[in-house]
C-alpha cells in the first residue's frame, strides 16, 4: 500500500488536474453559447439562398447547371472531411471518423477511387495516417467560421466536380442536435438531390443580365459554399458542446476520485497513528 506522502502528492495532483478541467469547462460553456447562435443566424440565409437557387433553376430548363447533372457512373469520389482541431471534446471526432472510415473502405471495395478534402486539424491527421488521397486543407479556423479560410480548398472540390475529376461530392461533418446530442452525418453535396434543392411554390420569371448561364453559375456556387459553411459552423457548435460535457465528466470524475483518495489517506494515517501507539503501550508494558 502506497504511504500517506504518496497519497498526499496524488490528492493534490488529481486537485489541480480538476482545476484545468473546471475552467476548460466554463470556457466551452461560453463559447458553446456563441457558436449556437452564429449557427442560427447563419441558418435563414442558407434557405433563401436555397430558395433563388431552386427557382432560377427551374425558371431557365434550357440550361441544366453542371450541379444539377446527376452522373451516370460513379468511378471517383470527392469527400469533404469536416473535424475539429483541437481535442478533448469526448467521442466528437471518433465517431465522425468511425463513419467516414467504413463508407471509405466500402468505396473501395466498389473500385471508387476517393480524394478528400480536410476541414479541421483532426480529420487532416486521420487521412493522413489511413493513406488517403488529400488534395486541399484548411486548419486553424479558430472558433469562428470564415469564408476565406474554407474557399481556397472547398475550390479545389468543386472546380474538380466541374471539370469531371469527381462524380459525386460528399461531405461528412457532426450535426448539432442540442447540448446533450451531436450526430455525425455524411451528405451527398453533389450533385444537388432534389430533396435537397426542393421545387418553388411558384415560377417566376427572369431577365438575366449578362446571361442566364452566368447567374446560375455565381448562385449555384455561393449556394454550396452556404452549405459547406453552415456545416463547419454546425461542427464547431458540437464541438464546443461536446467539449463542455466533456470536461464537466471529468470534473466530476475527478472530484469522485479525491474523495476516495482522502478515504484511503486517512485509513493509512489512522493505521499509522494505532501502531505508534501500539508500540508505546508495548515498550511501557516491557519497562
Amino acid at each position: 500500500m502506497p504511504g500517506t506522502k504518496e497519497i498526499r502528492l496524488k490528492i493534490k495532483s488529481v486537485q489541480n488536474t480538476r482545476k484545468i478541467t473546471k475552467a476548460m469547462e466554463m470556457v466551452s460553456a461560453s463559447k458553446m453559447r456563441k457558436a449556437q447562435e452564429r449557427m442560427r443566424m447563419a441558418r435563414p440565409y442558407g434557405e433563401k439562398i436555397r430558395n433563388v437557387a431552386a427557382n432560377i433553376s427551374h425558371a431557365n430548363p434550357e440550361y441544366k447547371h453542371p450541379f444539377l447533372v446527376d452522373r451516370d457512373s460513379v468511378k471517383r469520389v470527392g469527400l469533404i472531411v469536416v473535424t475539429t482541431d483541437k481535442g478533448l471534446c469526448g467521442a466528437l471526432n471518433t465517431n465522425l471518423l468511425r463513419l467516414v472510415l467504413s463508407q471509405y473502405k466500402t468505396w473501395q471495395a466498389e473500385g471508387e477511387e476517393v480524394d478528400v478534402c480536410c476541414l479541421g486539424n483532426k480529420g487532416l491527421g486521420f487521412m493522413q495516417r489511413l493513406g488517403g488521397h488529400i488534395v486541399s486543407q484548411a486548419v486553424q479556423l479558430g472558433d469562428r467560421p470564415q469564408m476565406d479560410k474554407l474557399i481556397g480548398a472547398v475550390k479545389v472540390m468543386l472546380d474538380g466536380y466541374t471539370g469531371d475529376r469527381f462524380d459525386r461530392v460528399m461531405i461528412a461533418y457532426t450535426r448539432f442536435i442540442n447540448t446533450m446530442k451531436q450526430e455525425p452525418v455524411m451528405e451527398q453535396l453533389l450533385p444537388l438531390s432534389g430533396e435537397r434543392m426542393g421545387a418553388p411554390e411558384s415560377l417566376w420569371d427572369y431577365i438575366y443580365e449578362p446571361e442566364a448561364k452566368a447567374v446560375l453559375d455565381q448562385v449555384m456556387t455561393r449556394y454550396i459554399e452556404t452549405i459547406i459553411f453552415q456545416a463547419v459552423a454546425e461542427n464547431m457548435a458540437s464541438e464546443q458542446s461536446a467539449r463542455m460535457v466533456a470536461m464537466k465528466a471529468a470534473s466530476d470524475n475527478a472530484t469522485t476520485l479525491i474523495d476516495e483518495l482522502t478515504l484511503i489517506y486517512n485509513k493509512n494515517r489512522q493505521a499509522g497513528i494505532t501502531k505508534e501507539l501500539s508500540e508505546i503501550v508495548g515498550g511501557a508494558a516491557a519497562v
